[in-house]
C-alpha cells in the first residue's frame, strides 16, 4: 500500500437512532491530499458521519477505502481529533502519561521506559509541542490540547485524517497554528483530511472542497465556489451583497 496515498469512498449511508433519521443516502468521495469539509447546520449529522467512518457508528451503505492504485484497503489507519474530551480537570495524569498508557502493558505508576519516552518526544514534535510532554492534561489550554490530541491522531501516521470542530476551544493565534500544521501535513503526506468546521471563513481559508450536509448530501464542489451556492446562502443565512464573511 502506498503509505497516505489514500482515498475514501462513502455510498448510501445511513445512520438511524430508534425511529430517527440521522443520514440517509450519504455518498461522498475524499481524495488524496484533499481537505473536504463537512459543513451544515447544527444536528444536520455532519459528526455522525465521522463516526461512521471510524467504525464506531453502526450504519447502512459502505465506508470504502483505496490505495493510489484504486486498489481496496482493508484497515486504513484512520487518525481522529474529536471537539472536545471530557476528562476530570484535576487529574494528575500528564501528557507523558496519556501516550504511554496508550502504547504500554504496565501501569504507568512502575514507570514509562526509555523507549516510550522518546517515542512521545517524537510524537509531540511533528506538532510543536514537545515541551508539553510533562505537563498534567488539566492544565493543557484549549490550542495545547488539540495539539496533544493532533499528536495522538498521527501516531501512527494515518491514511486519513479527521476533525471535528478541532478549533472550537482555541484562541485566535492558535487557531491558525492549528490550520497551518495541519496544511502542512496534507502537503507533506498527501493524506486526505475531512474537516468538520462551522465556521466559513476557516472553510474558505483552508479548505479545497466542501460538501453541504443537511441529513444527506445537500451539494458538494470545490471551496472557491462555495460562497457563490445557494443552499450554502440559505443555510447560514448569508447576503453576499452585504459583503457578510
Amino acid at each position: 500500500m502506498d503509505k497516505c496515498r489514500c482515498s475514501v469512498k462513502i455510498e448510501n449511508l445511513g445512520v438511524k437512532r430508534g425511529n430517527q433519521i440521522i443520514l440517509k443516502n450519504v455518498t461522498l468521495t475524499a481524495n488524496h491530499a484533499e481537505i473536504m469539509a463537512l459543513i451544515g447546520r447544527n444536528g444536520a449529522g455532519k459528526t455522525t458521519l465521522l463516526k461512521s467512518i471510524i467504525g464506531s457508528m453502526e450504519h447502512t451503505g459502505n465506508v470504502k477505502f483505496f490505495n493510489s492504485r484504486g486498489e481496496k484497503i482493508d484497515n486504513p489507519k484512520i487518525g481522529y481529533v474529536p471537539q472536545r474530551l471530557s476528562f476530570d480537570r484535576n487529574t494528575p495524569i500528564t501528557v507523558l502519561d496519556m501516550f504511554c498508557t496508550n502504547s504500554a502493558r504496565l501501569p504507568i505508576w512502575l514507570g514509562h521506559g526509555k523507549s516510550r519516552t522518546q517515542k512521545a518526544k517524537e510524537s509531540l514534535k511533528k506538532v510543536g509541542a514537545e515541551q508539553l510532554i510533562n505537563k498534567p492534561i488539566g492544565k493543557l489550554s484549549g490550542g495545547e490540547l488539540q495539539r496533544v490530541l493532533l499528536s495522538f491522531a498521527l501516531t501512527p501516521m494515518p491514511d486519513i485524517l479527521l476533525l471535528d470542530e478541532p478549533v472550537s476551544a482555541v484562541d485566535r493565534k492558535g487557531i491558525s497554528a492549528f490550520y497551518n500544521l495541519v496544511m502542512s501535513l496534507r502537503s507533506e503526506y498527501h493524506m486526505p483530511i475531512i474537516l468538520v468546521s462551522h465556521d466559513l471563513g476557516h472553510v474558505r481559508k483552508y479548505a479545497t472542497a466542501y460538501a453541504l450536509i443537511d441529513h444527506t448530501i445537500i451539494e458538494t464542489n470545490k471551496v472557491i465556489n462555495m460562497l457563490n451556492s445557494k443552499n450554502v446562502q440559505r443555510t447560514f443565512g448569508i447576503n453576499i451583497s452585504d459583503g457578510e464573511i
